[in-house]
């Protein structure tokens, strides 16, 4: 226990360093953007870089963890988010903004993966469940705790880019002090296209690609739309904060009714009822700071549900050695809208005016909708007895498959084996080098062991085929 609980409390202030760091960013980008006078569509461009950026990281940056190890490319991905965050006020082209987005989105995934894996090898079959659960509240109140930050200078400064960088930088401390060793990175032994997916779970792809659309256009735009519409930076601040705060208090009483009810109608009544919130922070511009409070808080604590919603719809078709492979296109599908969303918004910010943002996500969620209800006519939707549990699931973070209390193939890991003490070789003590001994050849993972197994299992059914044909 003691073991485990020193483990925990590197990995989590690393986590809320990172995200502090990293959400506080995003913010300061969009209001100096703002106030540099630059237009809405160059500013979208700018900022979809870092999505870009993220699910390149998320898909490919696990391949440099695993050949320089943890410590190595935990050190390198900081140094270049924070080098990133430092460049910002040097230069005012905006293509160099663009490439260090993108560079931004690709080592805070990368960084991300890589405090993932510990919490991959820190949890057991008796513990995944509430570390999965702590993870999403500090997530949450990193970024929302990042936020109040914005109104401690001026954005067009460096003094803030600065705070920012030391946040990222503060972040490698707590896990380079740990006396952890780096845990394995497993490769994924079950791929599964955009497609094929698509083909399984067309509800959850669509659900996970809206989702994209908003969580893209809100993080990377709401800022700019706030001082455009005449916020300061205190209350661009508040706004940001009581928002993020609304995602995260809103996330399990909405996973509570998920688990009750068919979570195609919860989909249908959520975006509904979030496309109803987004025109109302359209036409509330001109009230008071506490409506449009009220307005976006309600807006973001219902529709940031909605890529949960379709990881959950995803699951309830998979089995448990899909979860992984599931995941990763379900990220791809959200990433693929988070580039799209903050690129047509910002396009629509400069011919239409700022108001131009929640109406389009508006016809975002409510299309949506309609799409949950033509899914609803062509296949019924499935039981509630039928559904898995329901887990909440931040994109914008990582999605961490492999402690996912669904994920039935999980491997223990005893907690003693990552503190265990290194044997030093006497042939290296002596200096020897000619006579090293070869090291013994490492035991065969039991991943590794099942591999020749996996070509017996049942390929994934169509979603006209498949017994568990829901939506």
């Amino acid at each position: 226990m003691r073991l485990l609980m020193i483990s925990l409390l590197a990995l989590f202030a690393s986590l809320t360093l990172l995200i502090v760091g990293n959400s506080f960013l995003i913010t300061l980008l969009g209001l100096r953007f703002s106030l540099l006078g630059i237009d809405a569509s160059t500013i979208g461009m700018v900022m979809v870089c870092y999505s870009a950026g993220f699910v390149v990281g998320s898909l490919y940056a696990d391949r440099i963890v695993r050949r320089v190890g943890h410590i190595r490319a935990f050190a390198v991905f900081a140094a270049l988010a924070a080098m990133a965050a430092l460049i910002y006020p040097l230069t005012y082209n905006v293509w160099y903004w663009g490439i260090l987005r993108g560079i931004g989105g690709l080592t805070i995934a990368a960084l991300f993966i890589t405090i993932e894996s510990w919490f991959s090898a820190v949890a057991t079959n008796a513990n995944r469940s509430k570390i999965f659960s702590m993870y999403q509240i500090a997530a949450y109140s990193a970024a929302a705790g990042g936020q109040l930050l914005i109104g401690n200078g001026n954005p067009i400064n460096y003094a803030l880019f600065t705070l920012s960088a030391l946040f990222i930088i503060a972040g490698i401390i707590p896990l380079s002090l740990s006396r952890m060793h780096s845990p394995e990175i497993s490769e994924a032994t079950q791929k599964m296209s955009l497609l094929q997916l698509l083909r399984l779970a067309p509800l959850g792809v669509v659900a996970a690609f809206t989702g994209g659309i908003f969580l893209g256009s809100f993080y990377s735009l709401v800022p700019l739309f706030a001082s455009l519409t005449g916020l300061e930076n205190n209350q661009i601040s508040i706004y940001m904060f009581a928002s993020i705060l609304a995602a995260m208090l809103c996330a399990w009483p909405i996973g509570w009714i998920c688990d009750r009810v068919q979570r195609s109608y919860v989909l249908l009544v959520i975006c509904v009822l979030a496309g109803l919130a987004s025109a109302a922070n359209a036409l509330t511009v001109n009230d008071p700071f506490t409506w449009r409070l009220i307005a976006l808080c309600v807006l973001m604590g219902l529709a940031s549900t909605v890529y949960s919603i379709a990881v959950a719809i995803t699951n309830d078709m998979m089995d448990s050695s899909q979860i992984i492979a599931a995941s990763s296109g379900l990220l791809l599908s959200y990433g693929l809208g988070s580039v799209l969303g903050p690129l047509v918004s910002s396009a629509l910010m400069e011919r239409f005016g700022p108001e131009a943002l929640f109406h389009t996500l508006a016809v975002a969620l409510v299309s949506m909708a309609v799409f949950t209800l033509y899914r609803q006519y062509r296949v019924p939707p499935m039981p509630v007895d039928a559904q898995e549990h329901f887990i909440p699931a931040i994109p914008d973070v990582h999605v961490i498959p492999e402690i996912d209390p669904r994920n039935e193939e999980f491997v223990d890991t005893p907690i003693e084996e990552l503190f265990r003490e290194e044997p030093t070789s006497p042939e290296v003590e002596s200096g020897d080098e000619g006579e090293l001994m070869a090291k013994p050849e490492p035991p065969v993972a039991e991943s590794e062991s099942t591999d020749s197994t996996e070509a017996e299992r049942p390929h994934p059914q169509t979603d006209e085929d498949s017994p568990r044909n829901g939506n």
